[in-house]
């Protein structure tokens, strides 16, 4: 059990109280206590009940369910809620656009206690009938669950990368005088993982796959699995394993080849010889030495994907790629002033602890009243605290930005007399993400031409394997932001990674920067930056076209530059 399980297992016993149409008064307490919670700025694991005692909204009843979570990872109320609950009830709790009211509603009209019988009723029509739903909610449901089935297996790379990692750790200790590679989509640091395989090269092949098949912690599936493959699942997650066997002799090719994508090994290196052909040749002894045999520029293995790289290989035009250490800030980010867990202080003088130069925060706008957005009132406030840190905190600085909505039109959400306030500005949509590809390709050009606009962040607002992405015209977006000198933000969050790899080229190309950002709403999601890196690499990104790996007094530079030719303009 930790901080954020722990309140988890809170908001699933709201979920199940609104199920069971709990006490209202109940309800809110527990709804009371969570908010506080999340707003708190220590972890709940390390605070005595005396302590927990103090925080607002948190009362006996409270406080007790919390030390027995902490204790045994539940607690009485939450075990009988769940025992009166279907199980299949927690799935279909679970699908986007159904909290529990709706649910108890399907549960009790329809007798549905799974996702298989919520699509069977889908399907036949029966949810469009039931009052408060009607067709156009039934298609959502239809499109949530058939998503959902599609990402079956599925997993972030982020949510797995310690687990692969143990399991290779598991594999050299079981043959420790193999030579072993992580190999397939992860090695490729593809940002949704579907299997993790592995490569082991050994003199002693029939000891060592015994041993392998031995594994209590994966079920092999022998059917698909063959005398240099060994097939299976993990038990502990929905995730496949594949692990392939060679003599040490070939494990050099092997592992080239099974580390880059099937498009990669098709493309072609000169008029004869595909990327796969060459690699079978086994003329060279080092990874480098494959590609400057064949008068190829090294390709990193993230960017082995077919994707235009070995072109750019052979006429030496892949940039030196950014790296965590190039970036000098981090930009994007939300305090306790909106909906963040720390203060803007905390937040500050964290990212000044990681070794960075700047802060940029930027909190939700007022449109986002969910989130906490701030007031005009509110902002003034902020910046009032942002100029007195600034001196506490010097040469370290603190850049006023805010993260303004993006109305339906396309507009933001103040003034302009307001954002004239603020170093920058990230425009970015978070609601009404129903609309059609022209309209939301419009909405967001739109907003790319208000002249405040500095960074266009999470262009998509996808949620990877919980929400697709806003429909785009990819190019055009980019082109309006090459048009109007504005930056494209990719979300490093690992749910989001927005703008998707596959358009960092071409706004490259076009001279639009890239900003790697966190959207963090606490401290610790500031070690989130790596996987927008990630991102960047594959996309061939350079430090030279990364807005943050500008120093402070760059940026600082580069924020006045712009908000001078405002003031001119006017």
């Amino acid at each position: 059990m930790d901080h954020k399980t722990l309140l988890k297992k809170i908001k699933l016993s709201i979920q199940l109280m609104e199920l069971h149409d709990e006490n209202p008064f109940k309800i809110r307490s527990y709804q009371s206590a969570l908010i506080s919670l999340e707003r708190g700025d220590q972890d709940i694991m390390g605070l005595s009940e005396a302590e927990l005692a103090k925080i607002q909204g948190v009362g006996k009843s409270m406080g007790e369910a919390i030390q027995q979570l902490k204790e045994t990872d539940t607690f009485p109320f939450l075990e009988e809620l769940l025992t009166k609950t279907p199980e299949g009830i927690m799935e279909v709790l679970q699908i986007k656009g159904l909290g529990p009211k709706k649910v108890k509603i399907l549960w009790e009209e329809l007798g549905i206690t799974s996702t298989h019988e919520l699509m069977e009723a889908c399907q036949s029509g029966k949810v469009a009938k039931i009052k408060g739903f009607g067709e156009k909610t039934q298609d959502t449901i239809i499109q949530n669950l058939e998503f959902k089935a599609s990402n079956a297996g599925k997993w972030l790379y982020a949510a797995i990368e310690e687990l692969i990692g143990q399991l290779e750790e598991t594999l050299r200790l079981m043959a420790p005088e193999a030579d072993l590679a992580i190999v397939g989509d992860f090695a490729r640091q593809i940002e949704v993982i579907t299997e993790a395989e592995f490569l082991i090269a050994s003199d002693e092949m029939a000891a060592v796959k015994s041993k392998i098949k031995a594994m209590e912690s994966i079920e092999w599936i022998l059917l698909e699995s063959g005398p240099r493959t060994l097939r299976g699942k993990l038990k502990e997650i929905d995730l496949r394993v594949s692990i392939h066997f060679c003599s040490k002799e070939d494990f050099l090719w092997k592992k080239l080849s099974l580390i880059a994508s099937p498009f990669h090994l098709d493309s072609m290196v000169d008029e004869k010889e595909s990327v796969a052909q060459k690699l079978q040749k086994k003329d060279y002894s080092r990874e480098a030495e494959f590609f400057s045999r064949n008068n190829l520029q090294f390709i990193p293995a993230e960017m082995r994907e077919g994707f235009g790289e070995v072109e750019l290989a052979k006429e030496h035009k892949i940039p030196e790629l950014l790296t965590e250490k190039d970036l000098k800030g981090i930009l994007h980010n939300h305090s306790t002033y909106s909906d963040g867990k720390h203060s803007l202080k905390q937040m500050a003088m964290y990212c000044k602890e990681l070794g960075y130069e700047y802060l940029g925060i930027s909190d939700h706008s007022k449109t986002a009243f969910y989130a906490g957005g701030l007031t005009e009132d509110q902002i003034l406030k902020q910046h009032q605290e942002i100029d007195a840190l600034n001196v506490e905190m010097a040469p370290f600085r603190i850049f006023k930005g805010i993260e303004s909505d993006i109305l339906s039109d396309g507009k933001l959400d103040y003034v302009d007399s307001v954002l004239a306030t603020f170093d920058f500005i990230v425009a970015s949509v978070h609601s009404i993400l129903n609309m059609d590809i022209k309209r939301a390709t419009t909405r967001l050009i739109t907003a790319i031409e208000n002249p405040y606009t500095t960074i266009l962040g999470h262009p998509t607002g996808r949620l990877l394997l919980r929400r697709q992405g806003y429909p785009l015209d990819h190019k055009a977006i980019i082109d309006a932001c090459a048009a109007n000198n504005v930056v494209i933000e990719i979300n490093a969050n690992p749910w989001r990674l927005d703008l998707d790899w596959r358009y960092v080229r071409y706004a490259m190309d076009q001279g639009v920067m890239l900003s790697i950002n966190p959207d963090a709403h606490a401290m610790e999601s500031y070690a989130d930056m790596k996987y927008g890196v990630l991102v960047g690499r594959k996309g061939g990104l350079s430090k030279e076209m990364t807005l943050n790996a500008m120093t402070g007094e760059e940026i600082g530079t580069y924020f006045n530059s712009r908000l001078e030719k405002l003031k001119v303009k006017k």
